[in-house]
Order: structure tokens, then C-alpha cells, then sequence
């Protein structure tokens, strides 16, 4: 059965997330999401992928995992996404901690959505290399496994290298929370298939997921993995695509809500949760 779910950025002059993980879990969505920018820098080089002038909400955005966390304590069994966490802006070693931290205290219920990044200076804040980002980021996830499912990790890469370390607490999931990638770059489905558990694409209107798909699954048998989960952002609100959408697999289909107050987002909930009761 296709799930459905909610995202939004979790700003200071939204919603907070507390009441919104409450009303997301009343409404009965099976998850929540929220995005993540440490900062954006105000040279703004790097030109928006949306086409436009970047909106406010990309620099007023809480901590994923302080939002998250305080979505855990309030809920009971609404899932706890990151949509998507910056791995390459983030210490690998801190970052296996905050979502294992995370998973235990929610009782297991973190999705590890994850994401390269667009903006060059951002990351280059950071300390990270832009052209080498996606090597960054497997190395992490690696070394991330290895914290969480072994009593003594160790990991030696490039960009990643530490001698045995102990880590806990371990997260309640078996072998970490899924970790699902969220990109349509070119090389994705190999990206997907080495190291995560499932693809996060985001509704671009001219894309052809039924092609994306094929390629995914082509890329399982290659890497030898069983099928990988199919989540979807900013899942459209017609009955006709969102059945088009589950036909062809998609597991879970998230609604965008927009970074505004409950007068605002709760009347949207309450569409959405219309739209999800139709298709359960």
C-alpha cells in the first residue's frame, strides 16, 4: 500500500514543527519530512535550480535533527524524515551519532533521506571540495554503516579515514534507518543501487520516471541488491497521477506544504489527508 506523507521547511516564521508533527500524525500521514541548509552564503554565485530568485526559507530553516527530535517526543508513530540532510556539510562520525540518537529515541523511526547538495559555496563554507561531492558522500554513508553496525568501526578512504572507534548508542532499526538518496543526476541508479536503499526524486513535470525506474532496476541486478524502496517529493494532489505514479511503484508520495502558518498549512493538511484517504 502507497504511503503518504508530508514535507515542509521547518522555518522561524512557519508552524513550528512540534505542532506540525502532532497534526501530521491526527491526520494520519505515515511520515514528515523536513529539508535542510546550514546557511546560505550571500554571494548567491551559484544560481537556484528552481529558475528563480532562491526563497527566504532557504536560509531561515531549523536544524533537521532538532526539529525532528522535538517531532519525536510529540508523536507516537508518525516517521521522522530528513529531506534531504546535506551528508557532505556534516562530520561523519557526529552525523552517525544524530540520526542513531535520533532512531532510538523515536523508537525507530527515522527515514535517512540524503542529498549531495547544489550550492557550491555552501558546501565550500563547509570545507568540502564541490567537484569531488559525490565521492564525499559515499565515503560517509560507508563510514556511516560501519559506525552503526559495528562494536569497534573503523573506516580509510580519502576523504574519510579513522582507526577503530566506539560509537553509541546503535539505532534501534536493523542496520541503520533506509537511507534514500535524493537526486536525479545522471548517475543516481548506480548511486542508489551501491550504497542506499531507495531513490527520492523530487515531481519534475517533464521527467520520465517509467525510464528512471527501468534504469534502477537494471542497476539492482548489477549491484546484486534486492528491490529498492521508490519514494517520491512533492507528489501531485490528481487522482490520475498520483494512480499513475502508484502503478508504476512509487511506495510513498509526499505532499509539499508551504513555509506558513497553521492558518495556512492546516487547511492544506486537511486536503491532503482528503487526496491519501481516497487511494488507501
Amino acid at each position: 500500500m502507497t504511503q503518504f506523507a508530508l514535507s515542509m521547511f521547518a522555518t522561524d516564521y512557519a508552524i513550528q514543527p512540534v505542532e506540525l508533527a502532532v497534526e501530521a500524525e491526527k491526520r494520519g500521514f505515515e511520515s514528515l519530512w523536513v529539508p535542510e541548509h546550514t546557511h546560505i552564503p550571500a554571494s548567491r554565485k551559484t544560481p537556484f535550480p528552481g529558475g528563480t530568485d532562491l526563497p527566504k526559507e532557504y536560509w531561515h530553516t531549523h536544524d533537521p535533527f532538532v526539529a525532528l527530535g522535538a517531532a519525536a517526543a510529540a508523536t507516537k508513530k508518525l516517521k521522522l524524515g530528513t529531506g534531504v540532510c546535506l551528508v557532505i556539510e556534516r562530520d561523519p562520525i557526529t552525523l552517525a551519532k544524530e540520526v542513531a540518537s535520533l532512531d532510538m529515541i523515536s523508537g525507530g523511526r527515522v527515514l535517512f533521506g540524503i542529498g549531495a547538495g547544489w550550492n557550491v559555496e555552501e558546501m565550500e563554507n563547509h570545507g568540502a571540495v564541490a567537484k569531488r561531492k559525490w565521492k564525499i558522500v559515499k565515503e560517509k554513508i560507508l563510514a556511516i554503516r560501519e559506525i552503526w553496525t559495528k562494536e569497534a568501526a573503523e573506516f580509510h578512504g580519502e576523504f574519510v579515514n579513522f582507526d577503530p572507534i566506539w560509537s553509541f548508542p546503535k539505532p534501534v532499526q536493523a542496520g541503520g534507518p533506509p537511507i534514500l538518496l535524493g537526486s536525479q543526476s545522471k548517475r543516481v541508479f548506480e548511486r542508489v543501487a551501491e550504497y542506499c536503499d531507495g531513490w527520492l526524486p523530487i515531481n519534475f513535470p517533464r521527467y520520465d520516471f517509467a525510464a528512471g525506474i527501468r534504469r534502477l532496476r537494471e542497476a539492482e541486478k548489477q549491484a546484486s541488491r534486492k528491490q529498492l524502496s521508490l519514494s517520491m517529493f512533492g507528489a501531485p494532489s490528481k487522482d490520475d497521477a498520483i494512480r499513475s505514479l502508484v502503478d508504476l511503484g512509487f511506495e510513498r508520495l509526499i505532499f509539499q506544504l508551504p513555509p506558513a502558518g497553521r492558518e495556512t498549512v492546516l487547511p492544506l493538511m486537511d486536503n491532503y489527508a482528503n487526496i491519501a484517504a481516497k487511494h488507501h
